[in-house]
């Protein structure tokens, strides 16, 4: 696991995940595959994460694509819930606690506090990375910062 505090500051950390993820994905371009690569990814170089993974966008639901952690929700509407509203407003979600967001879904009662990043490919809205935490407060402006950049870098690597 990267400790993102140790390493200098948070954003060190994340240049050094970004450069891992590159190595990681630059022989292939299959959806499913980095999918799940980048998921447990992840989930095992985050600290603090009880799930790490995505939905995908299907006639304007979201399905539950590759993912690391507890069994999770099938289908999640669009504007429904954390995932759903990143979905409808094509804009990241960093919630503290997830109890005190209104329409929120508890796959993982476990969960406190989560962000998720729409991933958004020549104007198409592919899905959702979504990320939960047991601890509130988890996700801080470098981690989103940091997630979106690594989102990116899936995206640029990936046939979608």
């Amino acid at each position: 696991m990267i400790d993102l505090q140790s390493a200098g500051s948070g954003l060190d950390g994340y240049r050094l995940l970004h450069a891992q993820l590159e190595s990681l994905l630059a022989d292939e371009r299959d959806f499913i595959a980095n999918a799940a690569q980048f998921s447990a990814f992840l989930f095992n170089q985050l600290d603090e994460l009880n799930w790490a993974g995505f939905y995908l966008n299907r006639d304007e639901q979201l399905v539950l694509g590759p993912f690391q952690g507890q069994i999770a929700c099938v289908r999640i509407p669009f504007g429904r819930g954390v995932c759903g509203t990143a979905a409808a407003t094509r804009q990241t979600q960093r919630v503290e606690d997830v109890h005190a967001f209104a329409g929120h879904i508890a796959c993982d009662s476990a969960s406190n506090s989560e962000l998720v990043v729409p991933l958004l490919k020549d104007g198409r809205l592919i899905g959702v990375l979504d990320l939960d935490s047991p601890r509130l407060a988890r996700f801080s402006l470098e981690d989103q910062a940091g997630i979106e950049q690594l989102a990116a870098i899936f995206l640029r690597l990936t046939d979608c």
